[in-house]
């Protein structure tokens, strides 16, 4: 939701050359126009033109003056239609074609403009001003090389022409040739030091190029020059929050505002800042206002959704859903796909939501870097593409895998561009890869095009379209194989993703066709497992983590967003089923804890039996699983990290088997735990089952002496045989890559 730094811009309207001065030679009445027009007395200025053409129906001179009139005013048409009639009685004046085809650009009749400056041109060839404006109408038209080509025409005329070189340089970023933009737009600067237009251009290059301090540094500079500028305040916002210095980018974007109040962009960046910070209820106030002023800018919909559901505000919810799906059916741009997931469990939509955004956000590059080559390695070069190479879950689940690969068949690297925190987590993952490269500081392009050099053969997305993703990576196709891992329970709805890790739960044979990748099913589970994983050694009491002395205990530690009001109605009847249970929840902000002691009480229950968690390190919050007899799974987007550490610190999940991968990951987890019993069907079963376990005590522990028991030994938790079955996966990918074959599905059979 960022405002894209744009390349297009229009012609002014303006003085003809032979106009700013009043030549001895022309009539006394029509010199009182001009200087009428020229000191802005427009009424006087018409009035003079209209004796004139009283007197002299055909001046050229005064039919031409009422319309460069007409133009200032805003009457284009009239214009237009002025300045033609004057041309029909001298057609050779390059001026008057100039001023027309400004007027015929103001008026957005781009083919029409591009023609008027074409006659100025066949008049005066030497006309860079034409020039200028014949190029800012091929920009406008999308005709980039040839818009390219007119502004160098002009500059040959005019080298010191500021407004030139800043539209050459917005040109040459269309283009994606953006280091020349910069020396374009340097260009410009020494022409007009303190143009703030050209300083804001700068920054907008200098932000494609990811030198990011030095953007916030170019809008800045903009800014000193021209304190309202809108969209340096909102860029400049953008670049903060990528810097991850969101409260300076809301308070950015809140001076934007203050200069354009219904500046749609900034309020949608500063919804997604908030964001940033958890403050998801004043984000969700933000993304209603964007709809509000616009109610089809794209992708607001569902960040809007995405925060009220953070926030538990379940307002209108039914009726937005079905909104939100039917437009992503409609392919409308709607929904960033991550949020979508924890709204809709229809894994059609998904596959239309992630299309949309794909082809809107990072489609395939024209040209691929990698062309067909056929690499000789001793060793599959195998690269994964993260953000999170720290304390993150993916890193938690991933670690041990990593350390696992068979260094005699792979030539493992990290490409890391999140956070570099240093850290026991960071400095074990630094260990476990053959190359370990931080590449933030490089474009997409720069880092695909180094995994190219580098002849990597199979390049995985731990990332998806979850935060700091970076697909515009994959969409250079810098490697023979690339697949979606891990990160991103759905489809990447992209050309340029060849595979999708799964298991035969998460992917069904039915469900295939929602998934643009192929799918390489792993026996087990897709989700892999970090056996190595401690649990704190000390156990909190009940009352120190703020659980009652006694009574059952119900928990689900999913983040808000995955709490639909169809699950709290079942786990509300859960909770009026078991006399004395709570229920343990996340806290994720003050505004969900509110929210949802309202909708308890709503439904007849104490809000007093809802208890929140707070933060604690990981060890210590797998250590207090130990509190909580049940873990009850969200849907459509179930537990997947969250289901793994219940299950690793011994704590039995129910969960019901949804209708996307996002919604069938814990069903996959519990059959590789050995525990499928847990897995039902449909939402009636699951509260029957929850219900008959908070009863049973029995059954339940049972359950957890099975889980226990299966711990050590079950599929799940065997980083090493999982290590065994992707590498396997990758081979399979390999082999067929080498030998000229399209990539198709496939299952990796168990190994011993």
């Amino acid at each position: 939701m960022r405002k894209a730094p744009g390349w297009r811009g229009m012609p002014r309207i303006g003085h003809s050359p032979g106009m700013v001065e009043i030549p001895a030679s022309l009539p006394d009445a029509f010199k009182r126009a001009i200087a009428a027009y020229q000191s802005g007395k427009l009424v006087e200025a018409e009035s003079a033109c209209r004796s004139i053409l009283q007197a002299e129906p055909s001046s050229f001179d005064a039919l031409h003056m009422l319309g460069l009139i007409a133009a200032r005013q805003g009457r284009f048409d009239e214009a237009d239609r002025l300045i033609g009639h004057a041309l029909k009685i001298n057609p050779r004046f390059a001026a008057g074609h100039l001023n027309r085809g400004n007027a015929q650009a103001a008026l957005k009749r781009y083919q029409d403009a591009l023609d008027s400056y074409g006659r100025a041109l066949a008049a005066k060839p030497d006309y860079a001003e034409a020039h200028y404006n014949r190029g800012s109408m091929l920009s406008e038209l999308a005709r980039l090389d040839e818009a390219l080509a007119a502004f160098d025409r002009a500059l040959a005329l005019k080298p010191a022409y500021a407004e030139a070189l800043i539209k050459r340089g917005r040109v040459l970023q269309a283009l994606k040739r953006t280091q020349e933009a910069v020396a374009s737009y340097d260009l410009a600067l020494a022409a007009k030091p303190d143009d703030a237009e050209a300083v804001y251009s700068r920054g907008n290059a200098l932000w494609e190029l990811r030198r990011l301090d030095e953007a916030v540094a170019s809008y800045d500079r903009a800014l000193k020059s021209k304190p309202d500028h809108a969209d340096a305040l909102n860029n400049r916002g953008v670049v903060l929050r990528a810097l991850k210095r969101p409260d300076e980018a809301v308070a950015s974007y809140d001076r934007a505002l203050k200069v354009r109040p219904d500046f749609a962009e900034a309020l949608g960046n500063r919804g997604l800042a908030l964001a940033d910070l958890n403050r998801h209820d004043r984000a969700a106030e933000d993304l209603a206002r964007v709809l509000a002023i616009n109610p089809a800018h794209e992708f607001a919909r569902g960040a809007m959704l995405h925060s009220r559901m953070y926030c538990c505000d379940w307002r209108d919810f039914d009726r937005e859903l079905a909104r939100l799906e039917a437009e992503v059916r409609a392919g409308k741009p709607v929904s960033h796909p991550f949020p979508f997931l924890g709204l809709s469990g229809a894994a059609d939509a998904q596959l239309e939501c992630a299309r949309a955004w794909v082809g809107r956000k990072c489609p395939a590059a024209p040209q691929p870097l990698w062309k067909g080559e056929v690499y000789s390695h001793d060793r599959i070069r195998l690269a994964y593409l993260s953000a999170d190479f720290h304390d993150h879950a993916t890193s938690f689940l991933a670690a041990g895998l990593f350390e696992r690969h068979d260094r005699a068949r792979f030539e493992t690297v990290a490409v890391s561009f999140g956070s570099d925190a240093s850290g026991p987590m960071r400095a074990r993952l630094e260990g476990a890869f053959h190359r370990f490269v931080d590449v933030r500081g490089k474009t997409d392009r720069e880092v695909a095009a180094m995994l190219r050099e580098m002849e990597i053969d199979i390049a995985v997305d731990l990332k998806g379209f979850t935060k700091d993703c970076r697909p515009d990576i994959f969409a250079f196709r810098p490697a023979p194989v690339q697949v979606n891992y891990l990160g991103f329970p759905a489809t990447m709805g992209a050309e340029y993703i060849d595979y999708i890790i799964a298991d035969r739960i998460v992917i069904p044979p039915e469900h295939e066709s929602f998934y643009s990748e192929k799918t390489a099913l792993l026996p087990g589970s897709y989700q892999v497992n970090d056996s190595s994983r401690r649990i704190g050694a000390r156990m909190p009491t009940r009352r120190e983590s703020g659980l009652p002395d006694d009574g059952f205990v119900f928990c689900s530690f999913n983040s808000n967003y995955k709490i639909t009001p169809a699950m709290f109605d079942l786990w509300m009847r859960l909770l009026a089923g078991v006399p004395g249970s709570v229920l343990w929840l996340f806290v994720g902000n003050d505004a969900a804890i509110a929210n949802l002691k309202r909708e308890a009480a709503s439904r007849g229950v104490d809000p007093g039996r809802l208890v929140f968690a707070g933060r604690v390190t990981p060890e210590e919050h797998l250590a207090r699983h130990r509190l909580a007899d049940l873990f009850l799974d969200t849907l459509p987007c179930n537990a997947h990290t969250t289901a793994s550490d219940a299950l690793w610190a011994g704590l039995p999940v129910v969960t019901c088997v949804g209708t996307s991968f996002a919604g069938r990951v814990a069903a996959s987890l519990l059959n590789a735990a050995g525990l499928p019993e847990l897995a039902a069907e449909s939402l009636l079963e699951y509260e029957a089952l929850a219900l008959r376990l908070a009863a049973d005590t029995v059954a339940l522990a049972a359950l957890k002496a099975k889980l226990s028991h299966n711990r050590a030994t079950c599929a799940l938790f065997d980083t090493g045989r999982y290590a065994r079955h992707i590498e396997k996966a990758y081979e399979t990918m390999w082999q067929r890559q080498r030998r000229g074959e399209k990539p198709t599905g496939f299952a990796v059979e168990p190994l011993n």
